[in-house]
């Protein structure tokens, strides 16, 4: 047996066991959820308000999570996008922790707001500069919703710069 096979087969196996944990805690999770509703019909309004919400963030990191090992195993890879959707809501969930509990200090919260900031702009960048086609995915050419080609590259910017100065 190939050992490019072998770990082909074996990291398939390893994401499909991480996807059926992942779905088994998604239902968990839900299911807390909507036992912490009871606790704000039952108890006070603030402290139900506060396990709704950090459990409601934990399902939404589950969800990315799991978005992102159905992408590995359907396309052997990982979208750096998706990584830092989850990372994002991991941020959030610990900043609303830290403000409903109100045990971090406010240096605390400023770095995890920093973090916040890089995530995002990390985020964007990769939004912006991401591949327009994954490998094998036919053309290399991308097609206008006219049909007409778009030029890429080198080209499409010495066309923009060639009509700018003709129209000055």
């Amino acid at each position: 047996m190939n050992s490019i096979k072998l770990f082909k087969k074996v990291t398939d196996s390893i994401s499909i066991i991480f996807l059926y944990i992942l779905l088994l805690a998604l239902v968990m999770g839900m299911v807390k959820t909507l036992l912490d509703i009871r606790s704000i019909i039952f108890e006070s309004l603030e402290s139900g308000f506060s396990h709704i919400v950090t459990s409601v963030l934990t399902v939404f990191i589950v969800i990315d999570l799991f978005k992102v090992f159905v992408d590995y195993q359907e396309n052997d890879r990982i979208r750096l996008t998706d990584l830092t959707d989850a990372t994002i809501f991991i941020v959030l969930r610990e900043i609303a922790v830290g403000l409903y509990s109100k045990e971090f200090g406010y240096e605390f919260i400023i770095s995890l707001a920093a973090l916040l900031f890089v995530l995002s702009i990390m985020r964007v960048l990769a939004i912006k500069y991401s591949p327009a086609k994954p490998k094998g995915s036919g053309s290399s050419t991308a097609v206008q919703s006219e049909g007409q080609p778009v030029k890429q590259g080198v080209s499409a910017i010495l066309d923009k710069c060639k009509t700018a100065s003709e129209s000055n």
